[in-house]
């Protein structure tokens, strides 16, 4: 099955003090994640690889915070405090990008598959597990 095309799609945060592009298609599939500041933010993840992603505008305008393994570097804006995006622990070369912050009518958003990062360990082995059968 080939990939949809993709193009270059904007965002940032709510002040604007930070902006970004992300290579996406224009419809795309998202997780929602039950992790505590998943859950919290009510952030939608478009996961990426580095090179689909460039920071374009206030990267003296972020702070970042880690909790427990400090594998993800939870990028936020410090002005306005939203986190448009970030380094996740599942894919630390890579970002995964809020897809609420993307410009409205950016993307279409198909679906929405449920991620139990709560249990991060667990929901991981059972994607590793998928991928081997």
């Amino acid at each position: 099955m080939a990939e949809a095309p993709m193009t270059w799609k904007s965002g940032g945060c709510h002040c604007g003090a930070v902006r970004f592009d992300v290579l996406a298609p224009d419809e795309i599939e998202v997780k929602e994640c039950n992790c505590s500041i998943c859950r919290m933010t009510g952030y939608l993840h478009l996961i990426v690889p580095a090179e689909r992603f460039r920071l374009t505008k206030g990267a003296d305008k972020i702070t970042t915070y880690n909790f427990n393994t400090g594998t993800a570097k939870h990028h936020f804006c410090s002005v306005c405090g939203i986190k448009s995006f970030y380094v996740p622990r599942s894919k630390p070369d890579g970002f995964s990008v809020n897809v609420r912050c993307l410009d409205d009518g950016a993307v279409t958003v198909t679906r929405i598959t449920v991620f139990d990062g709560a249990h991060w360990e667990e929901a991981m082995a059972k994607i590793a597990h998928a991928k081997e059968a």
